[in-house]
């Protein structure tokens, strides 16, 4: 089993960051709302994530008309954005990585343990 790396764990508020960004690069248009929904968060928690990532200029916001009487914002992944978002998907990669092989090694475990007791003669009379 691979051993935990610090420098590859992500806390929950970079991972909050890092599925807004990657929702907000594949749907600029995308509705504060709408990411909330998605990830199952506060609308609260999205707008705080989005003005942290505006303020640390991985995000920057541009209006948009979405018709004649309504505007709108695209959320736009600045040049350092991009590069923060690619760090995170590593980081998100690697503990993606140990969680399966963790999960793997107790499947085989519990396969084991299952084996243990199916080959077990008259193992259905034991209460």
């Amino acid at each position: 089993m691979a051993v935990k790396n610090e420098e590859d764990s992500l806390t929950k508020s970079e991972e909050v960051h890092f599925r807004v960004m990657q929702i907000v690069e594949g749907n600029p248009s995308i509705t504060q709302r709408e990411i909330s929904a998605e990830l199952g968060i506060s609308l609260g928690r999205v707008n705080y994530c989005m003005n942290a990532l505006v303020e640390k200029g991985l995000v920057k916001i541009e209006n948009f008309r979405s018709s004649d009487t309504k505007w709108r914002y695209a959320y736009i992944l600045t040049p350092n954005g991009i590069a923060e978002k690619a760090a995170l998907t590593g980081r998100f990669l690697a503990r993606k990585l140990r969680e399966y092989e963790a999960l793997t090694a107790e499947i085989e475990a519990l396969k084991m343990s299952g084996d243990k007791y199916q080959s077990r003669p008259n193992a259905d009379h034991d209460f």
